[in-house]
């Protein structure tokens, strides 16, 4: 799916929300990207550091993920607007 994004300068730039994300890694004090990207010049990219999780963390995460993925393909959940209704009320409830 194409979208597009503002950038600050006003520029639009279009992008393919499924794009992989870029990976770089920090050299004496410079951000360098490890392979060529199609983004057009001037594009600006929000980085933040890879969280380190060890290998247990990581695959405990997953696992949660997958949980709740297959939570969500048999019907276990709530939109989340009718969790926000139900917690509002839960809170007039108890102000009563």
């Amino acid at each position: 799916m194409k979208r597009s994004r503002v950038s600050c300068n006003g520029s639009v730039a279009r992008y393919d929300s499924r794009m992989a994300p870029l990976k770089a890694v920090v050299k004496n004090g410079r951000i360098l990207v490890d392979a060529p990207t199609e983004l057009p010049d001037g594009t600006e990219l929000e980085l933040l550091p890879v969280d380190e999780m060890d290998d247990e963390e990581r695959a405990q995460l997953l696992a949660e993920i997958d949980a709740g993925a297959d939570d969500i393909a048999h019907g276990r959940h709530i939109d989340g607007s009718e969790l926000l209704a139900a917690l509002k009320a839960r809170r007039e409830a108890a102000r009563r």
